[in-house]
């Protein structure tokens, strides 16, 4: 699909990707394109699967996730049930990421304290060894792809 995706296409996802709420009037402002026009070129993308969602970004302490950490998890086997139930029950893994290498997988995992952390980590052990590691700041937050 990145083929078929020209310059406007680009400025208008690094547009949605910095504000998902812009008004389409707004947007077709910034990217040089008539309002109906945008709104066909918004529709396009997220009929074909390039726009995916929409979505808040959240102060993780301000809701009470005052500690932010990645776990590592190297998963013996290949029977992979169990992990995928603990992703739907958890909300606290934030992420997960299947990966080559030593681990298996990486998780972004938020907790109201250590103690909350020390219990999720704990059901992941349950699972196979687990690596932790406590992010100390963001220091650069999601922010998404820009045209190649």
């Amino acid at each position: 699909m990145t083929e078929n995706l020209d310059v406007t296409d680009w400025s208008i996802l690094a547009e949605l990707q910095k504000d998902g709420r812009i008004a389409l009037t707004e947007l077709g402002r910034r990217v040089n394109l008539s309002a109906s026009a945008t709104t066909e070129r918004v529709r396009r993308l997220e009929a074909t699967g390039v726009i995916t969602g929409y979505r808040a970004d959240i102060d993780l302490e301000k809701v009470g996730f005052t500690v932010l950490a990645v776990v590592r998890l190297k998963y013996p086997g290949n029977q992979h049930q169990p992990l995928h139930r603990l992703l739907d029950e958890r909300s606290e893994i934030l992420e997960c990421l299947r990966t080559t290498g030593e681990d298996c997988y990486t998780l972004k995992v938020a907790a109201a304290s250590m103690g909350h952390l020390e219990q999720l980590v704990n059901e992941l052990t349950d699972l196979g060894s687990t690596t932790t590691n406590i992010v100390y700041n963001q220091t650069l937050p999601f922010r998404g792809p820009h045209r190649p």
